[in-house]
Order: C-alpha cells, then structure tokens, then sequence
C-alpha cells in the first residue's frame, strides 16, 4: 500500500500561502502606474533619520577583528553595554543585569526572533501539536519560526476593541491550548498600530507564562520611538517579581534606535536559563555579530544624544499627521513606533486603498490585511486597514498626507 503524501510544514512559506507582505504588495501594484511624477514611498520601515555621527570612526577602530570569528555570545564589552543601557533606560537597580548569563548578541532582532522558536519548542514537553501564539497583526520572523519549528502559530486579533493589543483574559480561559502553548510573541510598542502595553498587561502576560510554564517574547525594537512618555518594559516589569526575570526575554536592535537597519546588530535578554539554552543553539546554526560591529554597538548603546535627535525629528512628523489627518480615517497619534494605522473601511478596505493610493496619488503604502492573518473569530484585524510608514524627512510626509487627504474624502 502506498503511503500518502504529506506537505511538510514548511510548506506553507515556500508554496507562498504565507508570504512578506512586500510581495503581497508588488503583486497588488503589478501593472499599476503610479499617479504622481513623483512617487511617494511610506511602505518600509526603514528608518531615515541620521545614524550616529561616529560610526565609521569605531568600525576602522576595530578593522582587524574581522579577523576573528566573534563568540557567539558577543563580545563582552558589547554585552555590558547592552546590560548598561537596560539598566539606564528601565531605571533597574545597578548591576541587576547579568551581562554574562542574560544577555545574548542577536544579528538584528529579526533572526533573534525566528531562532527563538527552536528553544522554545524544546524546553517543554506537550501532547499534540505546540503551540506558538502570536498577537496578529504580526511581525513575519515570528510566523516563520513557529512554522519552521512544526509549532502551530496562533493568530491573537489586535483589534480597536481590545485596545490594539492581544486579549489575554480569551487567552487565559482557553486552557488547553495553553497547555501546549510553548512561547508567546507581543510587540510593544506594537506595530502597525502603536499601542504600548502598560505594567499590568505585560504583568499578567508573563503570569499567564509563569503558570503555563511558556515563554513570553517581548519584541521591543521601537522603544526608543515615542513623542511623550517613554514605554515601560518588560524586563522593568519582571524586575519587581520575585522570579525576576524567568520565563521572559525581551528583544531589541538598534535598527529602529539608532536608524541602523543595515548594521545588523542586536541583542535578546532575560531569562538565563533560556538564554544558556539558546546560546547553544545559536553556536550550531545562528549568524554571529562582527567584531567590528560589536565594537560600534557599544558605542551607540552608550550614546543618546543622536537618538533624542531621532525622537524630535519623529515629533514634528506626527505633528504634522495630527494638522492634516486630525479624526479622519480614525487617526490616533500612536504612543510608540513610526507608523499609523489608518482606517480605510469608508474605501473598500486596505487593499483597495492602497491601489487607489498609489494609482491616483503615487502614494504606496501597506494593506494591513498583507501584515496579518485570519485569526481565531474568522476576521483578518488588517482588512480595514493601511501602514503608513513615517520614515521620510517631514516635508515628504506632509506631501503624503495631504495627497492621501485629497483623494480620499
């Protein structure tokens, strides 16, 4: 008898049945003109603001360490750094940061985020399928590593209702699937839509892992991007709890920071057990950090001056979306991040928005139904909206938002 054949779970992301939402995208605009001389591009999220002055100075400091292959740790003057600033910016008790056994150099977030999965999925047994929840709409590393690890990744709608944020009361009722529930993807600030967490919802998020025994992934890449009040964080929240740190890692880059997305350099920290175990992992199949690039990394993590440079420059950007948009398309200046998230249902929806955008205004932007997926009710939280990525300087911006403003009344 002939055995039936089975797609293997990867199948999903190499068939295009999942896909980067900028492919989603090109194919939308295939053939589309754009209807500006002069095209506006607001889709990715690559910062523009000035890098740190002194960047090339402390990479040609270090030119002979490439070399040296770089511990897979990261160096250690690296990971000082990096335990210096969380311990600065999350107002930590000094030293409560164990740069040796908590803190991990990461090659951007990105890859962080996806070889996380592979501990993750190892550390607790479970009956049937693990499960990687995950809040929706997503970043793309966290659908890919649940898939590439056989979990099934679970889409938690962040939707207006649930304040743009995963409903963890849903979650915390379902018990079952909890109990296969081997890690937990939240963003905050999040994005597309903005929304930072407060203590008690990071709070009851890491008890929920606590008691489940899963992990909680904090990916916080756009916490230096805000116009008020800086977010709180994740390790400042588990630094109040007698376990400390357990069950949490928390992510960041100086991609987003430091408008480095090039650099390719950040970092994981947390849980030191985790840690230990992802560490090894990482010395058998994870991308290192250069030397040279850790050398620069601790400079910059040591430096705020270009990133308040950075915020103000973001300030007067969405000071701008508030004079142009105002209420329209159910506007509201996010807490965190550069992007908005704008409400197109009045416009057949994101999709179609975004080829109206383009084919009448030469504005491009993102369908939000392209950054997420059909969650647990059946609805795609994206489908009504827009990411408008605020990466251009502020006269571009205001162009956008007025030619988006013309078109669609």
């Amino acid at each position: 008898m002939d055995c039936p054949l089975m797609a293997h779970p990867l199948s999903s992301l190499t068939s295009g049945a999942i896909s980067s939402p900028f492919t989603q995208l090109r194919k939308l605009l295939a053939g589309v003109p754009p209807g500006h001389e002069r095209p506006i591009e607001l889709t990715i999220g690559e910062p523009r603001e000035a890098m740190p002055d002194f960047i090339q100075e402390k990479l040609n400091q270090a030119t002979a360490l490439y070399g040296k292959y770089p511990p897979i740790r990261g160096a250690e003057d690296a990971r000082n750094a990096i335990a210096e600033w969380l311990t600065r910016r999350y107002s930590l008790p000094r030293a409560s940061v164990d740069a040796e056994r908590e803190v991990l150099m990461l090659s951007g977030s990105r890859e962080g985020l996806f070889f996380a999965c592979l501990p993750a999925v190892g550390r607790k047994e479970v009956q049937g399928q693990p499960a990687i929840l995950m809040c929706n709409p997503y970043y793309s590393a966290y659908v890919a590593g649940a898939i590439a690890v056989g979990a099934e990744p679970v889409y938690l709608n962040a939707t207006r209702a649930t304040g743009f944020l995963p409903d963890l009361d849903e979650i915390a009722q379902d018990q079952a699937l909890l109990a296969r529930t081997v890690a937990l993807f939240i963003n905050s600030p999040s994005n597309p839509q903005g929304t930072v967490a407060d203590r008690n919802y990071i709070l009851r998020a890491l008890e929920l892992a606590r008691a489940h025994d899963f992990m909680l992934f904090l990916d916080e890449c756009y916490s230096e991007i805000y116009t008020e009040a800086a977010p709180i964080g994740g390790l400042e929240v588990a630094a109040a709890t007698p376990d400390r740190f357990r069950n949490l890692i928390v992510f960041n880059s100086l991609s987003k920071r430091s408008n480095l997305p090039g650099l390719r350099s950040g970092f994981c920290a947390g849980d030191a057990s985790f840690i230990e175990a992802y560490g090894e992992v990482r010395n058998m199949c994870a991308p290192t950090v250069p030397l040279p690039v850790q050398h620069a990394s601790a400079a910059i993590w040591r430096d705020e001056g270009h990133v308040e440079r950075s915020r103000e420059a973001y300030r007067e950007k969405f000071l701008i979306a508030d004079r142009v948009l105002g209420d329209r398309y159910g506007y509201i200046r996010p807490a965190g991040g550069f992007c908005l998230w704008l409400d197109m249902s009045q416009f057949g929806g994101g999709a179609q928005a975004a080829v109206t955008l383009w084919q009448r205004a030469g504005v491009k932007v993102i369908p939000g139904s392209f950054l997420a997926q059909t969650g647990r009710d059946g609805t795609n939280p994206g489908a009504d909206y827009v990411r408008v990525a605020m990466v251009q300087d502020a006269q571009t911006i205001q162009e956008a938002l007025e030619r988006t403003s013309s078109v669609l009344r």
